[in-house]
């Protein structure tokens, strides 16, 4: 699954920067993880930094975005690839 972030968000600029896919972006009113770039830091990290760093604990798993850790691990070598081919 990927993340979501709920309305409990404080804006306090953590998770941004330790998302290693830039997936998190600052939405009208509070940060938002977009779907197809969030893979829960497979291929990076052993948990998801968003929520290790998450002050206020508002950043559960999306169950409107289901995925398999096989299916992150493929999300994660697609978007590493392209971000290899854009260079």
């Amino acid at each position: 699954m990927s993340l979501y972030i709920t309305d409990e968000c404080i804006n306090c600029d953590v998770c941004e920067p330790v998302c290693p896919n830039e997936a998190i972006y600052m939405g009208e009113l509070i940060y938002e993880i977009h779907p197809d770039l969030c893979t829960e830091c497979v291929g990076h990290h052993d948990q998801p930094q968003c929520q290790l760093f998450c002050p206020v604990d508002c950043i559960p798993l999306d169950p409107n975005h289901a995925e398999t850790q096989e299916q992150l691990q493929a999300k994660y070598e697609k978007l590493t690839a392209q971000k290899t081919s854009s260079n």
